[in-house]
């Protein structure tokens, strides 16, 4: 999981980043009521632009304990709208695939995945002088993996064989969101495009009853808004996520469940139920997120959330429901100098299928370093990437 939100963070955004960052993030998912796929990620996150030796050079840079994964980005390379950015990815269990049908974790037919990526991005910017930037991004990759069982792998399970694979993603991305955990503003309307070539498809499993596609084609779209209401301290976020595909197979589809907001570039949250515990040929997914200050300082602030999603389940994974609900709430503490940030959530999912019946529940539990503000003070939050002044105008008088 900490490889599929390294790639997630370092390998796709649709722009080279001139802001610096410094982050350590940490994460787990508990689920209450039976065992699921572990759900937790620790890790290092460093936005670099060289300002001072050669300024057009940005080193994005995410470390976990077993991956890592990096992109030189080099500003206005084809032009002075169009930066380049060379990624390089690698490590254990970056491609590891866990088996959850019916509700429940089948250990017999998860694997380990270990594998590596060399990738080229083109970033190019329309409106490099508006306040909201609309950016397009095409990126190719070489992707490796190598399969092993775990120490549970069933022994009459095969596993598939060892891929290199070519990826190639497109996108559109109006605005965007920062790498945080909590976000105090970001707005963000986009469409992507992915397609994965294999060089080796074929059957596997039990007597092969399931198969790796020769090709996998995704093609998804989300629109988001983050909001801190001015004085009063309140924060609001709302989200739509919708996606579909053509010839995916267990491996390429679309995986909803947990609640980590960094499991992924674009993650499909679904409170109470296990981390990834949906597979979905195409699904959309709605929700929000209300924050509530509690002291006058709005350090202390109480959240609910509440997530559906209607699931066309992919091939082999059907459940009977086609929705899925999810609700939670809990606790966030910032610091006074917003240095770190630290959360505790419940989740409930009133469709998750247990042995039981339906419903299950699960725990949140996030922290959030901000290496930067312990070296300076803290600067103002409209000062990013995807926000500034001029946006916070406009929201501000859309909130009124």
């Amino acid at each position: 999981m900490v490889a599929a939100v390294l790639t997630g963070l370092s390998g796709a955004q649709a722009q080279v980043d001139p802001i610096r960052r410094e982050l350590v993030q940490l994460g787990y998912n508990l689920p209450l009521e039976g065992t699921g796929p572990l759900a937790a990620y620790a890790f290092y996150y460093l936005n670099k632009p060289f300002t001072r030796v050669h300024t057009n050079l940005t080193l994005r840079l995410a470390v976990a304990p077993v991956y890592l994964d990096s992109e030189l980005g080099v500003c206005g390379v084809l032009g002075s709208k169009t930066d380049l950015g060379v990624g390089l990815a690698g490590g254990g269990f970056a491609d590891s695939y866990n088996e959850v049908r019916g509700g429940r974790y089948r250990r017999g037919e998860s694997f380990e995945g270990h594998g590596g990526e060399l990738g080229l991005s083109v970033y190019h910017c329309f409106n490099p002088n508006d306040l909201i930037p609309l950016f397009a991004v095409v990126r190719g990759a070489i992707h490796g993996t190598m399969f092993n069982p775990d120490d549970r792998t069933d022994s009459t399970f095969r596993l598939p064989d060892d891929q290199v694979m070519f990826r190639v993603r497109s996108g559109l991305r109006w605005g965007g969101r920062e790498p945080l955990m909590m976000p105090e503003m970001a707005m963000e309307l986009s469409v992507w495009y992915e397609g994965t070539f294999r060089t080796r498809p074929g059957r596997y499993g039990y007597g092969g009853d399931r198969a790796i596609e020769p090709a996998s084609h995704l093609l998804w779209g989300r629109a988001l808004m983050a909001y801190t209401v001015p004085d009063v301290g309140h924060r609001v976020c709302l989200t739509m996520t919708g996606g579909g595909s053509v010839a995916v197979d267990r491996y390429s589809a679309y995986r909803l469940g947990g609640n980590l907001p960094l499991n992924a570039e674009f993650p499909l949250s679904l409170p109470g139920y296990y981390f990834q515990e949906l597979s979905a040929r195409a699904f959309a997914l709605m929700g929000f997120n209300y924050g509530i200050p509690l002291d006058r300082r709005h350090r202390w602030h109480a959240n609910v959330q509440g997530m559906a999603a209607c699931v066309n389940y992919a091939r082999g994974l059907e459940q009977p429901r086609e929705w899925n609900r999810g609700v939670g709430g809990g606790l966030s503490y910032r610091s006074p100098s917003g240095a770190w940030e630290v959360a505790a959530a419940y989740g409930y999912g009133f469709d998750a299928l247990r042995s039981h019946g339906y419903g299950a529940q699960s725990v949140t539990l996030l922290l959030q370093f901000d290496l930067g503000r312990t070296r300076q003070r803290f600067q103002d939050p409209s000062v990013n990437l995807n926000q500034s002044r001029g946006l916070q105008s406009i929201l501000r008088n859309i909130f009124r």
